[in-house]
Protein backbone atom coordinates (compact mmCIF):
# COMPACT_ATOMS: atom_id res chain seq x y z
CA UNK A 1 0.00 0.00 0.00
CA UNK A 2 1.28 3.23 -1.27
CA UNK A 3 1.75 6.04 1.50
CA UNK A 4 -1.17 8.13 -0.03
CA UNK A 5 -3.46 5.30 0.42
CA UNK A 6 -2.19 4.49 3.55
CA UNK A 7 -3.12 8.30 4.87
CA UNK A 8 -6.36 8.49 2.91
CA UNK A 9 -7.42 5.59 4.73
CA UNK A 10 -6.46 6.66 8.73
CA UNK A 11 -8.82 8.96 10.03
CA UNK A 12 -8.04 12.30 9.57
CA UNK A 13 -5.67 14.18 12.78
CA UNK A 14 -7.86 16.12 14.33
CA UNK A 15 -8.20 20.23 13.65
CA UNK A 16 -6.64 21.95 16.45
CA UNK A 17 -9.28 24.53 17.99
CA UNK A 18 -8.93 28.26 17.97
CA UNK A 19 -9.18 29.08 21.46
CA UNK A 20 -10.08 32.72 22.34
CA UNK A 21 -7.01 33.72 24.43
CA UNK A 22 -5.04 32.63 21.10
CA UNK A 23 -7.51 34.73 18.86
CA UNK A 24 -7.16 37.74 21.14
CA UNK A 25 -3.29 37.81 20.86
CA UNK A 26 -3.87 37.64 17.17
CA UNK A 27 -6.11 40.29 17.12
CA UNK A 28 -3.13 42.25 18.97
CA UNK A 29 -0.40 41.39 16.45
CA UNK A 30 -2.69 43.01 13.93
CA UNK A 31 -3.92 45.74 15.54
CA UNK A 32 -1.24 46.88 16.54
CA UNK A 33 0.99 47.01 13.18
CA UNK A 34 -2.51 48.60 11.72
CA UNK A 35 -2.19 51.38 14.40
CA UNK A 36 1.29 51.94 13.16
CA UNK A 37 1.04 52.04 9.04
CA UNK A 38 -1.85 53.76 9.24
CA UNK A 39 -0.57 56.38 12.72
CA UNK A 40 1.59 56.98 10.36
CA UNK A 41 0.07 57.11 7.12
CA UNK A 42 -2.35 60.31 8.70
CA UNK A 43 1.18 62.02 9.50
CA UNK A 44 3.08 61.87 7.00
CA UNK A 45 1.35 63.90 4.73
CA UNK A 46 2.38 66.94 7.00
CA UNK A 47 5.35 65.59 7.79
CA UNK A 48 6.51 65.27 4.20
CA UNK A 49 5.49 69.18 3.86
CA UNK A 50 7.34 70.46 6.98
CA UNK A 51 10.50 68.56 5.97
CA UNK A 52 10.11 69.72 1.85
CA UNK A 53 9.95 65.80 0.29
CA UNK A 54 7.45 66.23 -2.18
CA UNK A 55 4.28 64.80 -2.62
CA UNK A 56 5.44 61.66 -4.95
CA UNK A 57 8.05 60.78 -2.83
CA UNK A 58 6.16 60.66 0.53
CA UNK A 59 3.93 58.21 -0.96
CA UNK A 60 7.19 56.38 -2.21
CA UNK A 61 8.57 56.13 0.93
CA UNK A 62 5.08 53.40 1.71
CA UNK A 63 5.78 52.11 -1.78
CA UNK A 64 9.71 50.45 -1.82
CA UNK A 65 8.80 48.38 1.64
CA UNK A 66 5.40 47.57 -0.31
CA UNK A 67 7.64 45.97 -2.70
CA UNK A 68 9.33 44.16 -0.45
CA UNK A 69 6.60 42.88 1.49
CA UNK A 70 4.96 41.11 -1.29
CA UNK A 71 8.51 39.34 -2.36
CA UNK A 72 9.09 38.39 0.90
CA UNK A 73 5.38 37.33 1.81
CA UNK A 74 5.56 34.31 -0.02
CA UNK A 75 8.87 33.10 1.40
CA UNK A 76 7.64 33.95 5.21
CA UNK A 77 4.62 32.13 3.80
CA UNK A 78 7.07 28.74 3.59
CA UNK A 79 8.98 29.67 6.70
CA UNK A 80 5.85 29.77 8.91
CA UNK A 81 5.11 26.00 7.53
CA UNK A 82 9.05 24.65 8.60
CA UNK A 83 9.43 27.17 11.57
CA UNK A 84 5.73 27.73 13.13
CA UNK A 85 3.42 30.60 13.22
CA UNK A 86 4.43 31.77 16.48
CA UNK A 87 8.19 32.74 15.77
CA UNK A 88 7.11 34.27 12.29
CA UNK A 89 4.80 36.35 14.13
CA UNK A 90 7.74 37.39 16.50
CA UNK A 91 10.01 38.13 13.56
CA UNK A 92 6.98 40.41 12.34
CA UNK A 93 6.73 42.24 15.29
CA UNK A 94 10.30 42.92 15.61
CA UNK A 95 10.83 44.11 11.81
CA UNK A 96 7.80 46.46 12.59
CA UNK A 97 9.33 48.05 16.07
CA UNK A 98 13.20 48.10 14.67
CA UNK A 99 11.74 50.00 11.42
CA UNK A 100 9.23 52.46 13.13
CA UNK A 101 12.13 53.54 15.56
CA UNK A 102 14.50 54.22 12.82
CA UNK A 103 11.78 56.15 11.02
CA UNK A 104 11.46 58.48 14.15
CA UNK A 105 14.78 59.35 14.54
CA UNK A 106 15.33 60.01 10.43
CA UNK A 107 11.76 62.20 10.88
CA UNK A 108 13.73 64.04 13.75
CA UNK A 109 16.57 65.12 11.90
CA UNK A 110 14.30 66.17 9.00
CA UNK A 111 12.28 68.46 11.28
CA UNK A 112 15.41 69.86 12.59
CA UNK A 113 16.84 70.13 9.06
CA UNK A 114 19.87 68.43 10.08
CA UNK A 115 20.01 67.37 6.16
CA UNK A 116 18.97 67.64 3.11
CA UNK A 117 15.06 66.68 2.34
CA UNK A 118 16.54 64.35 -0.42
CA UNK A 119 19.16 62.67 2.17
CA UNK A 120 16.22 62.56 4.75
CA UNK A 121 14.29 60.99 2.32
CA UNK A 122 17.02 58.17 1.45
CA UNK A 123 16.87 57.52 4.88
CA UNK A 124 12.92 57.02 5.29
CA UNK A 125 13.42 54.81 2.60
CA UNK A 126 15.92 52.45 4.16
CA UNK A 127 14.12 52.64 7.51
CA UNK A 128 10.56 51.86 6.13
CA UNK A 129 12.26 49.13 3.78
CA UNK A 130 13.07 46.80 7.15
CA UNK A 131 9.30 46.95 7.44
CA UNK A 132 9.00 45.22 4.36
CA UNK A 133 11.19 42.96 4.81
CA UNK A 134 11.14 41.42 8.07
CA UNK A 135 7.17 43.07 8.81
CA UNK A 136 5.78 40.75 6.38
CA UNK A 137 6.63 37.68 8.60
CA UNK A 138 3.58 38.12 10.61
CA UNK A 139 0.76 38.05 8.07
CA UNK A 140 0.86 35.31 6.19
CA UNK A 141 1.24 33.59 9.89
CA UNK A 142 -1.63 34.99 11.78
CA UNK A 143 -3.95 33.72 8.59
CA UNK A 144 -3.03 30.61 8.97
CA UNK A 145 -2.80 30.16 12.16
CA UNK A 146 -6.72 31.18 12.14
CA UNK A 147 -7.38 29.28 9.09
CA UNK A 148 -6.13 26.30 10.11
CA UNK A 149 -7.91 26.05 13.64
CA UNK A 150 -11.20 27.07 11.94
CA UNK A 151 -13.82 25.09 10.08
CA UNK A 152 -14.91 26.01 6.18
CA UNK A 153 -18.10 27.03 7.69
CA UNK A 154 -16.85 29.29 10.07
CA UNK A 155 -13.59 30.61 8.38
CA UNK A 156 -15.38 33.57 6.58
CA UNK A 157 -16.82 35.32 10.10
CA UNK A 158 -13.38 34.31 11.79
CA UNK A 159 -11.29 35.89 8.94
CA UNK A 160 -13.72 39.01 8.90
CA UNK A 161 -13.23 39.42 12.58
CA UNK A 162 -9.76 38.83 12.12
CA UNK A 163 -10.29 41.90 9.43
CA UNK A 164 -12.33 43.68 12.12
CA UNK A 165 -8.40 44.65 14.00
CA UNK A 166 -6.91 46.10 10.71
CA UNK A 167 -10.56 48.25 10.88
CA UNK A 168 -9.89 48.75 14.65
CA UNK A 169 -6.39 49.79 14.48
CA UNK A 170 -7.25 51.94 11.71
CA UNK A 171 -9.45 53.96 14.35
CA UNK A 172 -7.12 54.03 16.75
CA UNK A 173 -4.08 55.14 15.13
CA UNK A 174 -5.12 58.52 13.51
CA UNK A 175 -6.67 59.42 17.14
CA UNK A 176 -3.85 58.59 18.67
CA UNK A 177 -0.92 59.81 16.86
CA UNK A 178 -1.57 63.44 17.64
CA UNK A 179 -1.52 62.78 21.47
CA UNK A 180 1.94 61.67 20.72
CA UNK A 181 3.38 65.02 18.97
CA UNK A 182 5.09 66.36 22.33
CA UNK A 183 7.98 68.89 22.72
CA UNK A 184 11.05 67.98 21.27
CA UNK A 185 9.71 64.29 19.94
CA UNK A 186 7.12 66.63 17.00
CA UNK A 187 6.15 64.59 14.88
CA UNK A 188 8.18 61.85 15.09
CA UNK A 189 6.56 60.97 18.91
CA UNK A 190 3.93 58.79 17.09
CA UNK A 191 6.53 56.77 15.64
CA UNK A 192 8.32 55.98 18.94
CA UNK A 193 4.85 55.41 20.24
CA UNK A 194 4.23 52.91 17.52
CA UNK A 195 7.33 51.35 17.84
CA UNK A 196 6.54 50.80 22.02
CA UNK A 197 3.44 49.51 21.18
CA UNK A 198 4.72 46.87 19.18
CA UNK A 199 7.44 45.82 21.99
CA UNK A 200 4.46 45.21 24.55
CA UNK A 201 2.58 42.97 21.77
CA UNK A 202 5.89 40.63 21.49
CA UNK A 203 6.10 40.40 25.17
CA UNK A 204 2.48 38.74 24.95
CA UNK A 205 3.22 36.78 21.80
CA UNK A 206 6.52 35.17 23.67
CA UNK A 207 4.79 35.02 27.18
CA UNK A 208 0.98 33.76 26.71
CA UNK A 209 0.49 32.68 22.53
CA UNK A 210 0.80 28.64 22.65
CA UNK A 211 1.36 26.70 19.41
CA UNK A 212 1.52 22.89 19.25
CA UNK A 213 2.55 22.49 15.79
CA UNK A 214 -0.89 21.43 14.25
CA UNK A 215 -1.34 17.90 12.57
CA UNK A 216 -3.38 19.06 10.31
CA UNK A 217 -0.60 21.20 8.26
CA UNK A 218 0.82 17.15 6.92
CA UNK A 219 -2.74 16.37 6.28
CA UNK A 220 -2.41 14.93 2.24
CA UNK A 221 -5.26 16.44 0.68
CA UNK A 222 -7.46 13.30 -0.86
CA UNK A 223 -8.05 15.34 -4.00
CA UNK A 224 -4.30 15.64 -4.29
CA UNK A 225 -2.86 12.69 -2.80
CA UNK A 226 -1.85 11.54 -6.43
CA UNK A 227 -0.27 14.35 -7.33
CA UNK A 228 1.63 15.25 -4.47
CA UNK A 229 3.37 12.13 -4.13
CA UNK A 230 4.09 11.93 -7.45
CA UNK A 231 8.00 11.15 -8.16
CA UNK A 232 9.41 14.44 -9.73
CA UNK A 233 6.46 16.17 -9.70
CA UNK A 234 6.86 19.87 -8.57
CA UNK A 235 4.11 21.81 -6.97
CA UNK A 236 2.64 24.36 -8.61
CA UNK A 237 4.13 27.90 -8.57
CA UNK A 238 1.97 30.64 -6.84
CA UNK A 239 0.97 32.77 -9.37
CA UNK A 240 -0.45 29.74 -11.75
CA UNK A 241 -2.23 28.09 -8.87
CA UNK A 242 -5.86 28.41 -10.39
CA UNK A 243 -7.54 27.88 -7.25
CA UNK A 244 -5.54 31.25 -5.98
CA UNK A 245 -5.73 33.26 -9.43
CA UNK A 246 -9.29 34.84 -9.59
CA UNK A 247 -8.75 35.97 -6.11
CA UNK A 248 -5.66 37.38 -6.62
CA UNK A 249 -6.48 39.18 -9.62
CA UNK A 250 -9.30 40.56 -7.47
CA UNK A 251 -7.22 41.62 -4.25
CA UNK A 252 -4.79 43.01 -5.98
CA UNK A 253 -6.97 45.40 -7.83
CA UNK A 254 -9.15 45.99 -4.95
CA UNK A 255 -6.03 46.69 -2.91
CA UNK A 256 -4.85 49.00 -5.33
CA UNK A 257 -7.60 51.20 -5.60
CA UNK A 258 -7.68 51.33 -1.63
CA UNK A 259 -3.96 52.16 -1.23
CA UNK A 260 -4.62 54.82 -4.18
CA UNK A 261 -7.35 56.19 -2.40
CA UNK A 262 -5.99 56.45 1.17
CA UNK A 263 -2.63 58.10 -0.53
CA UNK A 264 -3.75 60.87 -2.18
CA UNK A 265 -7.21 61.84 0.62
CA UNK A 266 -4.30 63.42 3.07
CA UNK A 267 -3.00 65.10 0.12
CA UNK A 268 -6.94 66.40 -1.11
CA UNK A 269 -7.56 67.50 2.52
CA UNK A 270 -5.18 69.52 2.98
CA UNK A 271 -5.76 71.14 -0.35
CA UNK A 272 -9.56 71.42 0.10
CA UNK A 273 -8.38 73.23 3.30
CA UNK A 274 -6.10 76.05 1.70
CA UNK A 275 -9.07 76.65 -0.71
CA UNK A 276 -12.10 76.97 1.91
CA UNK A 277 -9.68 79.10 4.43
CA UNK A 278 -6.96 81.01 2.05
CA UNK A 279 -5.66 83.38 5.36
CA UNK A 280 -4.23 80.73 6.85
CA UNK A 281 -0.81 80.49 6.78
CA UNK A 282 0.92 77.09 6.10
CA UNK A 283 1.73 75.83 8.98
CA UNK A 284 -2.13 76.84 10.43
CA UNK A 285 -3.31 75.10 7.06
CA UNK A 286 -1.44 71.71 7.73
CA UNK A 287 -2.72 72.05 11.28
CA UNK A 288 -5.82 72.55 10.65
CA UNK A 289 -5.74 70.14 7.82
CA UNK A 290 -4.13 67.28 10.24
CA UNK A 291 -7.46 67.35 12.07
CA UNK A 292 -9.79 67.01 9.21
CA UNK A 293 -7.13 63.80 8.18
CA UNK A 294 -7.72 61.94 11.12
CA UNK A 295 -11.72 62.62 11.11
CA UNK A 296 -11.58 61.31 7.78
CA UNK A 297 -9.63 58.24 8.10
CA UNK A 298 -11.52 57.46 11.77
CA UNK A 299 -15.02 57.86 9.59
CA UNK A 300 -13.33 55.24 7.41
CA UNK A 301 -12.38 52.71 10.30
CA UNK A 302 -15.88 53.40 11.82
CA UNK A 303 -17.13 52.12 8.95
CA UNK A 304 -15.12 49.32 8.31
CA UNK A 305 -15.79 48.12 12.17
CA UNK A 306 -19.90 48.07 11.06
CA UNK A 307 -19.08 45.85 8.17
CA UNK A 308 -16.37 43.30 9.91
CA UNK A 309 -18.26 43.15 13.13
CA UNK A 310 -21.92 43.86 12.27
CA UNK A 311 -23.08 43.46 8.88
CA UNK A 312 -20.97 40.46 8.03
CA UNK A 313 -22.11 38.76 11.17
CA UNK A 314 -25.40 39.67 11.14
CA UNK A 315 -26.22 38.11 7.82
CA UNK A 316 -23.67 35.85 7.68
CA UNK A 317 -22.34 36.91 4.53
CA UNK A 318 -20.44 34.51 2.35
CA UNK A 319 -17.10 35.63 0.35
CA UNK A 320 -19.43 35.37 -3.09
CA UNK A 321 -21.63 37.99 -1.65
CA UNK A 322 -18.68 40.14 -0.02
CA UNK A 323 -16.72 40.47 -3.28
CA UNK A 324 -20.01 42.04 -5.23
CA UNK A 325 -20.99 44.21 -2.20
CA UNK A 326 -17.43 44.98 -1.43
CA UNK A 327 -16.30 46.58 -5.31
CA UNK A 328 -20.15 47.96 -5.95
CA UNK A 329 -19.92 50.11 -2.49
CA UNK A 330 -16.23 50.88 -3.16
CA UNK A 331 -17.12 52.56 -6.48
CA UNK A 332 -19.95 54.25 -5.53
CA UNK A 333 -17.72 55.65 -2.56
CA UNK A 334 -14.59 56.77 -4.67
CA UNK A 335 -17.30 58.24 -7.13
CA UNK A 336 -18.11 60.56 -4.74
CA UNK A 337 -14.99 61.82 -3.30
CA UNK A 338 -14.54 62.87 -7.08
CA UNK A 339 -17.34 65.14 -6.94
CA UNK A 340 -17.23 66.43 -3.65
CA UNK A 341 -17.03 70.29 -3.66
CA UNK A 342 -16.34 70.60 0.15
CA UNK A 343 -14.75 68.18 2.93
CA UNK A 344 -17.94 66.79 4.35
CA UNK A 345 -18.76 65.11 0.79
CA UNK A 346 -15.59 63.40 0.87
CA UNK A 347 -15.44 62.39 4.01
CA UNK A 348 -18.90 60.79 3.22
CA UNK A 349 -17.32 59.11 -0.04
CA UNK A 350 -14.84 57.86 2.30
CA UNK A 351 -16.94 56.20 4.54
CA UNK A 352 -18.38 54.18 1.74
CA UNK A 353 -15.78 53.36 0.10
CA UNK A 354 -14.12 51.57 3.43
CA UNK A 355 -17.56 50.34 3.64
CA UNK A 356 -17.18 48.03 0.65
CA UNK A 357 -13.34 47.52 0.72
CA UNK A 358 -13.99 46.17 4.07
CA UNK A 359 -16.46 43.65 2.93
CA UNK A 360 -14.20 43.55 -0.05
CA UNK A 361 -10.64 42.28 1.53
CA UNK A 362 -12.62 39.39 4.15
CA UNK A 363 -14.21 38.13 1.15
CA UNK A 364 -11.34 37.42 -1.01
CA UNK A 365 -8.96 36.55 2.22
CA UNK A 366 -11.67 33.74 3.38
CA UNK A 367 -12.29 32.89 -0.82
CA UNK A 368 -8.80 31.71 -1.60
CA UNK A 369 -8.48 30.11 1.96
CA UNK A 370 -11.70 27.99 0.93
CA UNK A 371 -10.33 27.80 -2.14
CA UNK A 372 -7.31 24.91 -1.52
CA UNK A 373 -6.89 22.08 1.34
CA UNK A 374 -5.44 22.58 4.67
CA UNK A 375 -2.09 21.71 3.84
CA UNK A 376 -1.61 24.95 1.34
CA UNK A 377 -3.30 27.57 4.03
CA UNK A 378 0.15 29.31 4.75
CA UNK A 379 0.48 29.14 0.86
CA UNK A 380 -2.82 31.21 0.20
CA UNK A 381 -1.87 33.49 3.28
CA UNK A 382 1.25 34.39 1.89
CA UNK A 383 -0.22 34.91 -1.67
CA UNK A 384 -2.67 37.38 -0.38
CA UNK A 385 -0.06 39.58 1.64
CA UNK A 386 1.43 39.65 -1.27
CA UNK A 387 -0.86 41.34 -3.34
CA UNK A 388 -2.05 43.30 -0.56
CA UNK A 389 1.74 44.67 -0.34
CA UNK A 390 2.89 44.99 -4.60
CA UNK A 391 0.02 47.13 -5.23
CA UNK A 392 1.36 50.28 -3.13
CA UNK A 393 4.19 50.52 -5.46
CA UNK A 394 1.91 52.07 -8.03
CA UNK A 395 0.91 54.69 -5.00
CA UNK A 396 3.22 57.17 -6.54
CA UNK A 397 1.12 57.39 -10.30
CA UNK A 398 -2.10 58.14 -7.78
CA UNK A 399 -0.69 61.07 -6.32
CA UNK A 400 1.03 61.99 -9.40
CA UNK A 401 -2.53 61.45 -11.52
CA UNK A 402 -4.32 63.32 -8.21
CA UNK A 403 -1.86 66.63 -9.07
CA UNK A 404 -2.66 66.89 -12.46
CA UNK A 405 -6.37 66.44 -12.15
CA UNK A 406 -7.83 65.92 -8.76
CA UNK A 407 -10.90 64.11 -9.47
CA UNK A 408 -9.29 61.63 -11.75
CA UNK A 409 -7.24 58.86 -9.53
CA UNK A 410 -10.90 58.62 -7.41
CA UNK A 411 -12.89 58.17 -10.67
CA UNK A 412 -10.22 55.81 -12.42
CA UNK A 413 -10.90 53.98 -9.10
CA UNK A 414 -14.80 54.08 -9.67
CA UNK A 415 -14.07 52.43 -13.19
CA UNK A 416 -11.80 49.40 -12.13
CA UNK A 417 -14.01 48.92 -9.31
CA UNK A 418 -16.66 48.63 -11.62
CA UNK A 419 -15.16 46.09 -13.76
CA UNK A 420 -14.44 44.34 -10.84
CA UNK A 421 -17.96 44.11 -9.71
CA UNK A 422 -18.58 42.75 -13.16
CA UNK A 423 -15.88 39.97 -12.86
CA UNK A 424 -17.34 39.14 -9.09
CA UNK A 425 -20.47 37.99 -11.01
CA UNK A 426 -18.93 36.35 -14.21
CA UNK A 427 -15.73 34.43 -12.78
CA UNK A 428 -17.18 30.53 -12.09
CA UNK A 429 -15.01 30.86 -8.85
CA UNK A 430 -15.78 33.99 -7.29
CA UNK A 431 -19.29 33.30 -7.90
CA UNK A 432 -19.50 30.33 -6.55
CA UNK A 433 -17.03 30.19 -3.42
CA UNK A 434 -18.91 30.15 -0.14
CA UNK A 435 -22.34 28.83 -1.22
CA UNK A 436 -22.07 25.75 0.67
CA UNK A 437 -19.08 26.77 3.50
CA UNK A 438 -19.28 23.00 4.83
CA UNK A 439 -18.40 21.51 1.46
CA UNK A 440 -16.09 24.24 -0.34
CA UNK A 441 -12.85 22.88 0.10
CA UNK A 442 -14.02 19.45 -1.59
CA UNK A 443 -16.44 21.07 -4.20
CA UNK A 444 -14.15 23.40 -5.55
CA UNK A 445 -11.02 20.90 -5.95
CA UNK A 446 -13.64 18.27 -7.68
CA UNK A 447 -14.61 21.42 -9.91
CA UNK A 448 -10.78 22.39 -10.61
CA UNK A 449 -10.36 18.55 -11.73
CA UNK A 450 -13.39 17.99 -14.07
CA UNK A 451 -11.73 21.55 -15.81
CA UNK A 452 -8.24 20.18 -15.96
CA UNK A 453 -9.93 17.33 -17.37
CA UNK A 454 -11.53 18.64 -20.39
Amino acid sequence: MSDAAAILESPPPERPKLQTRDFAIIFGVSMATAMGNTGLQSVLPTIGRRIGIHDELVSAIFSLSALLWAFSSPFWARMSDEWGRKPLMLIGLSGFAVSMTLCGFVVSAGLRHLAAPMIIFGLFLLARAIFGLFGAASNPATQAFVAERTRPEDRTQSMSTLAGAFSLGTVIGPVVAPLFILGALDYAGPLFAFAGIAVVMLVVVVRFLKEARPAARAVIDPGQAEVSTAPGKKPTPLWRDQRLIPFLIYGFLVATCQTAQGQTLGFLIIDKVHQQLPDLNPRQILKVAQEYIEVAMVAGAIAGLLAQWGLIRMFRMTPKQLLRWGAGLAALGNVLVAVSPDYALAVVGYAISSLGFSFARPGFTAGASLSVPMKDQAKAAGAIAAVNGVNVILAPLAVSLYHFNGPAPFLVNGAVLLGLLVFAFRQPLLSTVGTSPSSDEDALAATLERSDEG
